[in-house]
């Protein structure tokens, strides 16, 4: 029997090399959109051949400074990370970037994260076949479903109970979503919260041991 050795990160599934090759050779900003269980995160990173660069990154919680009330990993929260990553990197002076999934799936969640970054400003090539509604990105699909249940009082509750603790009622979830995102697109100062001075000095090698050289 023949052993092929692989890397440990395409065992893992976190690296497509080919991708990254590209990346390196071609001297382009990136862009990666992370959606986890409760949150998701989006960065803008500059490749190079010692160690990447972030030189911009969102979090949701990031959106509790705009007052954001509604889920943060659902597709309105993405829109309007992209939106906030997408200003920062407008500030920045990065105009142009590309996306980089890796081993993930493309899902409609970093689409309309990507959607937030072109109405920001920054130039990203896609087709608007992939993006979602106008709707959906607003949350008019969640308003929809809360006013079918909102006959059950309990059930209504019970699915919503995240958005009514926060004061949120889930059927002016447009409403929310647009108030949110006026309060980003003219909000002339950077957050204190962006982590994003940490985040520059920090690179992610590929020569650490038990990686590629």
């Amino acid at each position: 029997m023949i052993y092929t050795s692989t890397f440990r990160r395409i065992r893992e599934r976190k690296t497509n090399y080919r991708k990254r090759a590209k990346l390196l050779i071609g001297k382009k900003d990136f862009v990666t959109v992370n959606v986890s269980d409760q949150n998701v995160s989006a960065q803008l990173i500059r490749p190079h051949i010692l160690g990447d660069k972030v030189m911009a990154s969102v979090h949701s919680n990031e959106l509790l400074t705009y007052g954001w009330k509604g889920s943060r990993k659902n597709l309105p929260s993405c829109y309007l990370v992209g939106l906030l990553l997408g200003k920062k990197c407008i500030q920045k002076k990065i105009t142009q970037a590309v996306l980089y999934i890796g081993k993930r799936h493309f899902t409609t969640k970093i689409a309309a994260c990507l959607k937030g970054l072109s109405e920001a400003g920054v130039e990203m090539p896609f087709s608007e076949n992939i993006i979602p509604s106008d709707e959906r990105i607003q949350g008019t699909h969640i308003a929809e479903y809360a006013k079918k249940l909102k006959s059950n009082d309990e059930l209504y509750k019970s699915r919503f109970s995240s958005n009514l603790g926060s004061g949120l009622e889930p059927e002016d979830y447009q409403t929310h979503f647009s108030e949110v995102k006026d309060k980003i697109v003219n909000d002339k100062n950077e957050k204190k919260s962006d982590n994003q001075s940490k985040s520059i000095s920090k690179t992610r090698s590929h020569k650490k041991k038990g990686d590629s050289k």
